[in-house]
């Protein structure tokens, strides 16, 4: 019900402004890898500060990173955390190796992240014609698991959301924007960072995980102590900014086929891992 209310409000904006809705799949087209017909993740890797990147590499089957286990074995490009799976030792990567096959998605081996928490910042910048201000939120993704090291996402049962908003004072928010904002310039966005505490990201000391700019869900709609209310505050007020996002986008940059290659590439996942994997 939350994407479709992020749909159908982002749609009442578009025509409100007289912007095509469906332009919405160029608002990152420029990351758009046309080769791999994916959003890349390794891609994103290169728009990493070295000090906030994490080892990442092709897993081709020969040796691992010269890392310590855990490390995590990722799609090269997927969402909410379909088919990423952590990997304590070699015998667990070898098997996982075997299941997968040949003919799956590549995978990428990255290393662990050392902060002991995690942090989600869902961003959408100015607009440039309306001169509006940007769209943040900043939430914490907690596990109720005594596992220091899970998977997150919408399909594990322990996961939940803490927004971190109410903790930040305006000046911190600026400071956010000014911290992840030096990843690429992506007109959506949510970033995915490890660290030991909030002040510590505040300070810049973390990990970038991983960086969506697809169809990003902002995951403080899903925090059970927001109100309906504020949800649906943040909801119109979002959608209204990416549209307005939207029409800034340049008649001379290159339309790109986005949309039905990433629906192939989704399903394509989704099938092998519930053949491989179940």
């Amino acid at each position: 019900m939350i994407r479709i209310l992020l749909v159908l409000s982002y749609i009442f904006w578009c025509c409100r402004f007289l912007v095509a809705p469906w332009k919405y799949f160029q608002l990152n087209a420029n990351y758009f890898n046309q080769y791999r017909q994916i959003f890349s993740k390794l891609d994103m890797d290169l728009l990493i500060p070295k000090k906030w990147r994490l080892t990442q590499v092709v897993d081709r089957g020969h040796t691992p990173l010269d890392e310590e286990y855990p490390v995590f074995l990722k799609p090269e490009w997927g969402q909410n955390s379909q088919g990423v799976c952590r990997i304590d030792n070699f015998k667990q990567l070898q098997q996982h190796r075997l299941n997968r096959g040949k003919k799956g998605p590549r995978y990428l081996m990255q290393s662990a992240a050392k902060g002991k928490r995690e942090f989600e910042i869902f961003y959408i910048p100015g607009a440039k014609t309306d001169q509006s201000a940007a769209i943040i939120s900043v939430t914490e993704t907690c596990n109720r698991s005594h596992d220091a090291m899970p998977v997150n996402g919408i399909y594990n049962q322990d996961t939940f959301y803490k927004s971190c908003m109410t903790q930040l004072s305006e000046q911190q928010i600026q400071k956010v924007i000014s911290l992840f904002t030096c990843i690429g310039h992506f007109k959506i966005a949510r970033y995915c960072a490890r660290a030991d505490s909030l002040e510590a990201l505040l300070a810049g000391q973390f990990s970038i995980v991983e960086v969506n700019v697809y169809v990003p869900m902002p995951l403080i709609l899903l925090v059970k102590d927001v109100t309906l209310k504020a949800k649906l505050s943040f909801v119109f007020s979002s959608m209204k900014q990416l549209a307005l996002v939207t029409k800034d986008i340049p008649g001379s940059q290159v339309v790109k086929s986005i949309f039905f290659q990433k629906l192939k590439s989704a399903r394509v996942l989704k099938s092998l891992i519930n053949k491989e994997f179940s």
